[in-house]
């Protein structure tokens, strides 16, 4: 935690990416939440003279409330790296390489950290025929918030069909059977583990809709999921190289115990919507969410 003082800050917000919407509504929260702290906020829809606005701002700290493309793999960073103002999250590296599904995968298997068979692969190969044996998933392989997923399940005879507007290489990943669990990681520690439960799949209209889905925090789960949780969370947030706070998913067959863990992803830039997870996190922690808006800006700095 720096020792300098932050008084000026400008949250960067929206953005080009698919997830423009959640990235509004996140920096919204955070700006309204820094100001109840004493913060003098400016808000900044991150458009293309986001350098021209910051330079002529100079604010003592950026709050990085970007999601996605250009906001959340190392493009926005390595601008305030350039200008030389401080950041919140992750940096350069850390950002690049987790917004990256098979590189994320790649390091968890270096690691040590369980994951499912995946794959990158054309969209004509996908469309041509079943890449992995059903059931398994085809998504983006760097994009978040569930933008862009097909499931193709157990009993399909044929591959999907993808969206006109899908990229030419997606990811496709063997179906994790399970329940859905997730674990937030706030600088050298593990919060809690949060199950979520939806009537279908996890999607965007699930993650941010209210009342979309339904979180059990902490999660209803042996003790050694919730440490196997934390421990992995923690692992991955090391290995990618995070900083400030990230947040890693994980799906549970609980019939194969402890084995039946496995992770998803893990997010850089954890959505701080009113329906997000990692709030919620911090809250159980003892955070409110103006304290905890206020460790993730006072935590800002250059060289991440």
């Amino acid at each position: 935690m720096s020792s300098r003082t932050v008084q000026n800050v400008a949250v960067l917000m929206g953005g080009p990416s698919a997830e423009r919407e959640v990235s509004l509504s996140t920096g919204r929260e955070c700006a309204k939440a820094l100001r109840s702290e004493g913060f003098d906020v400016t808000e900044i829809d991150a458009g293309d003279d986001v350098a021209e606005r910051l330079k002529a701002l100079a604010p003592d700290a950026v709050f990085n409330a970007l999601h996605g493309r250009w906001g959340e793999d190392g493009c926005i960073q390595g601008l305030l790296e350039w200008l030389g103002i401080p950041y919140t999250h992750s940096g350069v590296l850390a950002s690049s390489t987790a917004i990256d599904k098979e590189r994320t995968k790649a390091l968890y298997r270096a690691h040590g950290l369980p994951v499912v068979a995946s794959k990158l692969a054309d969209r004509d190969e996908i469309e041509a025929a079943h890449v992995l044996p059903p059931p398994y998933v085809v998504k983006p392989y760097n994009e978040g918030s569930s933008v862009g997923i097909y499931i193709v399940h157990e009993d399909a005879n044929s591959p999907p069909k993808l969206a006109d507007d899908s990229a030419a290489v997606l990811m496709v990943e063997a179906f994790a059977p399970g329940r859905e669990l997730t674990c937030t990681v706030m600088g050298d520690e593990a919060l809690g583990v949060t199950e979520i439960l939806t009537d279908g799949w996890y999607d965007y209209e699930a993650k941010y809709a209210e009342g979309g889905s339904r979180h059990i925090c902490p999660a209803d789960v042996p003790a050694e999921i919730t440490e196997a949780c934390r421990t992995h969370a923690l692992t991955a947030h090391r290995a990618l190289g995070c900083r400030g706070i990230s947040r890693t998913d994980f799906r549970w067959d609980e019939a194969k115990g402890v084995d039946g863990l496995v992770l998803l992803e893990t997010n850089t830039q954890p959505g701080m919507t009113p329906t997000s997870l990692t709030p919620e996190h911090a809250e159980h922690a003892g955070y409110s969410f103006g304290a905890f808006c206020r460790w993730i800006v006072e935590d800002a700095s250059c060289g991440r």
